[in-house]
């Protein structure tokens, strides 16, 4: 599986792992979009540098069919590896409360809780609810480099 920068964003992706497209072109502006490929997209991933030092990965998303096959630690790796190569000293990345797989990768590939923002999805057009759980707030992570 080949990951590589692209300007092509794959808007439909993007939008199983963040369903507002407002704030999706926002970060997709200011951040770089990866893509996984294997003959066709898989997965995408964007990093963008929030604060000097100190990337966010602002989405991260693997097409359904193709869930469960370690693609989505692979990007996750890879945003790591970019991240550190820019001289970075920690990744954040943020999910909703009700996101209970991607809370289990994040923690599995090393990232820690640092925080919450109650209500960030609060202002989203439609309630998100994933697994019975009614999506309101953030859930912070970081990965430190040691």
């Amino acid at each position: 599986m080949l990951i590589e920068e692209t300007e092509n964003y794959p808007f439909e992706l993007l939008l199983e792992a963040d369903p507002s497209i407002r704030k999706i072109k926002e970060y997709v502006e200011t951040g770089k979009c990866f893509i996984a490929v294997d003959q066709e997209v898989q997965g995408v991933y964007i990093l963008m540098e929030q604060k000097p030092n100190q990337p966010e990965i602002m989405n991260i998303a693997v097409k359904e069919e193709s869930r469960g096959r370690g693609i989505g630690k692979l990007l996750l790796q890879d945003a790591l590896n970019r991240a550190e190569e820019m001289g970075a000293t920690s990744v954040e990345i943020g999910t909703g409360n009700s996101s209970i797989a991607q809370l289990a990768l994040y923690q599995k590939c090393g990232f820690r809780m640092c925080g919450i923002i109650k209500g960030f999805f609060d202002d989203y057009p439609e309630p998100i609810v994933e697994d019975g759980i009614r999506c309101r707030d953030m859930i912070r992570l970081s990965y430190q480099f040691s």
